[in-house]
């Protein structure tokens, strides 16, 4: 049943934009172009100001940011929300209908929806950062420039853990070029 509304509900989906006071593009096209950065997330934005916020707020300085948060499942349609904060980093938000939860069907509207946004966004050379192991499940298709996994905690030992989560970061460990960590005792351990 899941995977029947994921496939049928694909040409329904929306991305809604918004803009911080309808301002257009902040970036002038002239010059070399800067990579774009898009950034996966366990960790909404507007909870609380950490590393992830003081880190990617600086780097939307000089580049578009696309902060990509984990799905929000209700009752409402099925789309991919897109706000642009007084940071100048766009925080995208995926609504999925609270009947999809099967993985597959996740895992392929979430592809799809980021398929879609970097189509309507004109994202063409990017950086990947990951802040959640499990977004590898629907962006390894991609091909960025460089990827990026910081890895603030022991994500495996939280309460209510993916049971598949050690084996995507250890995927994820393969397939970056840089990797961060919140301190010296999480590095030995990794």
């Amino acid at each position: 049943m899941a995977e029947h509304l994921a496939e049928r509900d694909y040409a329904q989906m929306q991305i809604k934009v918004g803009t911080r006071n309808g301002e257009s593009e902040r970036f002038p096209s002239a010059g070399p172009k800067i990579p774009d950065l898009v950034c996966f997330s366990h960790l909404r934005w507007n909870f609380v100001y950490q590393r992830p916020q003081h880190l990617l707020t600086r780097c939307a300085r000089d580049r578009r940011v696309f902060f990509v948060e984990e799905p929000v499942f209700g009752n409402g349609s099925m789309r991919l929300d897109v706000q642009e904060g007084d940071e100048h980093v766009r925080v995208v938000v995926p609504h999925l209908p609270s009947g999809l939860r099967s993985e597959v069907a996740t895992t392929a509207v979430l592809k799809e929806m980021v398929r879609r946004l970097f189509l309507e966004q004109g994202i063409r050379e990017y950086v990947f950062w990951y802040y959640t192991p499990m977004a590898l499940s629907f962006t390894k298709h991609f091909s960025p420039i460089a990827s990026i996994y910081d890895c603030m905690d022991e994500l495996s030992a939280f309460k209510g853990a993916h049971s598949r989560l050690a084996d995507f970061e250890r995927e994820l460990f393969r397939c970056v070029d840089l990797v961060f960590t919140g301190g010296q005792s999480l590095y030995e351990a990794k």
